[in-house]
């Protein structure tokens, strides 16, 4: 049986559509899994914590080394350190130690599945052109190029290679993120409103994920 096959429209650098490029159904025509990709976006956000809070505790707080008063005869309560948990800028008892770790992993097939929904879900935002090249490094050609594509919103840019001129000239554009196709993840695809790519990567797209 022949793999099905997806239309998307290719566009020039004006933004006229030119001509479009069949993808497989198998990658960009996946019926949604709303519970893979939830545990991929839970995954993302958790392996994305540093994990660096720290708070002391009574033994690392500085002072309350002399008792603060008399055992007997003051009538207060016993008091044995002023850097008791329960004294004002004492120790902590139950805080983050430093040694935390939130890593989550995810099965491959699962990330694989979830990769494959999230683009299905988003080909109607894609914004694919013939080739994603610029001769020099000018923020008013992206900004160009994204109007005439009529990516408003966030948008993301994904490139299959290398390229200088295009990272440079949107990296002070608001709202728009360069990345490289193998590092797209399904929080990326869920959280950008537009997907620009050229007619490469798209194949690399579905090359990786077939």
């Amino acid at each position: 049986m022949a793999d099905k096959k997806i239309s998307v429209n290719v566009y020039s650098s004006l933004g006229e559509k030119v001509s479009t490029v069949s993808v497989s159904a198998e990658v960009f025509g996946v019926k949604e899994n709303a519970q893979v990709m939830h545990d991929a976006v839970v995954c993302y956000q958790a392996n994305m914590r540093q994990d660096t809070a720290k708070t002391k505790k009574r033994d690392e707080v500085s002072g309350g080394g002399k008792k603060p008063w008399r055992q007997k005869g003051t009538g207060r309560a016993r008091a044995g350190s002023s850097r008791s948990p329960i004294w004002v800028g004492g120790g902590v008892v139950f805080g983050p130690t430093g040694d935390q770790n939130h890593k989550l992993s995810q099965n491959r097939k699962e990330h694989k599945l979830a990769l494959k929904c999230a683009w299905s879900s988003k080909v109607k935002d894609l914004r694919v052109v013939e080739e994603l090249k610029f001769a020099e490094k000018k923020t008013k050609a992206v900004v160009a190029l994204l109007k005439a594509l009529k990516a408003e919103g966030k948008t993301l840019i994904v490139l299959s290679e290398f390229d200088e001129n295009v990272i440079l000239s949107a990296q002070n554009i608001a709202r728009v993120v360069v990345t490289s196709v193998d590092n797209v993840s399904v929080y990326d695809l869920m959280y950008f409103d537009n997907i620009v790519m050229d007619k490469a990567t798209l194949k690399v797209v579905e090359n990786t994920l077939a």
